[in-house]
């Protein structure tokens, strides 16, 4: 679980089919969304009112060949995490940002469902999560130049930017 400051976890639909991809080192990513509804009555209307919030969520190595394979849009699932920052440049010179959840762990809700568990064998070390062993050094988001896709702040947690 999640122990920095920046910690969260949000439960919701995955709204869309998880995307894999691989590192030139050949490291697996999964990139997927979850939409997260909040609903509220209005004091004054007493009216229910919704608002949705859209989440893009990133996992690595055994957590993402894991969840890619147990999880597809409107699975309701409970992802736990840290925020990140990622900046790149495109061709065309233009600065992008954008913050995702990197996933620590990943779980299906059973609010509404019920799931079956399969343990899997474990391969290599790591938690999963994309955390190295050992200390961190500081920092997190940074800013890549001349179209590198994420910078260099994956370095950190063992991760490699696409």
């Amino acid at each position: 679980m999640a122990t920095d400051a920046n910690a969260i976890t949000i439960s919701g639909n995955v709204t869309r089919d998880p995307e894999m991809r691989y590192t030139p080192s050949g490291a697996s990513k999964l990139s997927f969304g979850v939409a997260v509804n909040r609903s509220w009555r209005n004091q004054q209307t007493q009216e229910w009112e919704e608002q949705t919030s859209f989440f893009n969520v990133v996992a690595w190595r055994q957590l993402a060949e894991n969840a890619q394979s147990s999880i597809t849009k409107g699975t309701r699932v409970m992802v736990t995490g840290r925020l990140e920052q990622r900046s790149w440049e495109t061709d065309q010179g233009e600065k992008r940002s954008i913050v995702e959840i990197v996933a620590d762990d990943i779980a299906a809700s059973l609010r509404f469902a019920t799931v079956d568990v399969h343990r899997i064998e474990r391969s290599g070390g790591g938690d999963g999560g994309g955390r190295a062993s050992g200390p961190r050094s500081g920092g997190g988001s940074s800013s890549g130049g001349g179209g590198n896709a994420g910078g260099g702040g994956y370095d950190e947690y063992g991760e490699e930017p696409f």
